[in-house]
């Protein structure tokens, strides 16, 4: 559903933009993809690696209506990737975080009707769930106005789904590169908030891969969530080296100890598919009426258990110290540290 298409992503020179952009090229012959993002140096950057004909470079923002409006013409399919991330920095300028994250997302909205976009797929995050900081509850915000943008459609063939998944290894602010920044420059102990901490574990490709084939099952106004496995921080702290020890420094602002991604409280909403689950819209649309348990690729769903949630430190799949090694130089091609802790005289 790629060949021949035009296909926008906001936030195109972030981590996921690239590799997603990188896998539409390699895979697929679309005929034209645009990257919209603020950044002229990430853009002007990303051009020198990206050369292809069917690159364009758009500066804007997507707090920008008009702007985001003109870059979306002749656009079939938009993924939606633009957003504010950090959470403490969230915490302390949090209007900063709504103008692009809620109000950004209403701007993706209006310009993808007003444009007559076919699908369109936002990126949301565990922190979305249940959230108890602002960028979470940001998201929570712009998952409510994609999903509900079915229902203003009318008569646009414009259909808007969503995306959520865990943390993603080796991603803008990940916490792998820091801690081998921390090794490389001798660092014999690494900070951890909490030795109790779990989370979702996703690598950027498994996470492109998954938004691509959601834009072959959405039908419009599903929540889409993978089922990935989990970690626990200090394992995650032995798989970066044999003779590394932690120090506890404390919860950030707006930290969890353990990430949701199917709240108990959706459990009355949530299907369960073979790779997936699926959550349905809360709401019921006024002029469509989705069986969510076939979606487009006749996989079937089934209803879950009420009060089912869907857990990072419940989840049934946790990855081994083994495992995450094996991740960390398959993905990021770091070693473990084998240098050793050194012999007190």
């Amino acid at each position: 559903m790629f060949d021949g298409k035009s296909i926008l992503i906001t936030g195109g020179t972030g981590s996921f933009g690239k590799m997603y952009i990188a896998t539409l090229l390699a895979r697929y012959k679309p005929a034209r993809i645009v990257v919209y993002s603020r950044d002229e140096l990430k853009q002007y950057e990303m051009a020198q690696r990206f050369n292809a004909p069917q690159m364009r470079y758009f500066i804007g923002d997507v707090r920008d209506l008009r702007r985001l409006t003109q870059a979306m013409r002749g656009v079939d399919i938009v993924i939606h990737a633009a957003a504010l991330k950090h959470v403490p920095l969230a915490e302390y300028n949090p209007m900063e975080c709504i103008k692009t994250n809620v109000e950004g997302a209403q701007n993706v909205v209006t310009a993808s009707l007003e444009n007559e976009v076919h699908y369109i797929i936002a990126l949301s995050t565990d922190k979305a769930a249940n959230p108890v900081n602002l960028y979470g509850a940001t998201k929570l915000c712009s998952d409510k106005l994609f999903i509900a943008a079915n229902n203003v459609a009318g008569g646009h063939r414009t259909r808007f789904a969503v995306v959520r998944y865990g943390n993603v290894l080796g991603s803008r602010g990940s916490v792998v590169p820091f801690f081998a920044k921390l090794i490389e420059e001798g660092a014999t102990e690494l900070p951890v908030t909490d030795v109790t901490m779990t989370r979702f574990w996703i690598t950027l490709q498994q996470g492109v891969d998954f938004v691509l084939k959601n834009f072959r099952r959405m039908q419009g106004g599903e929540l889409f969530v993978p089922k990935i496995p989990s970690m626990r921080i200090l394992d995650l702290v032995s798989a970066m080296g044999d003779y590394l020890k932690y120090r506890l420094v404390g919860i950030r602002p707006g930290e969890k100890v353990h990430e949701v991604m199917c709240p108990a409280d959706d459990s009355h909403l949530t299907l369960e598919f073979d790779d997936h689950f699926v959550i349905r819209p809360s709401i019921r649309f006024v002029d469509k009426d989705v069986d969510f348990r076939v979606n487009r690729l006749g996989e079937r769903g089934m209803d879950v258990r009420r009060g089912f949630s869907y857990s990072s430190d419940t989840n049934p799949n946790f990855l081994t110290v083994g495992q995450l090694r094996e991740l960390n130089e398959s993905v990021l091609g770091l070693r473990a540290s084998t240098a050793r802790l050194p012999v007190e005289a």
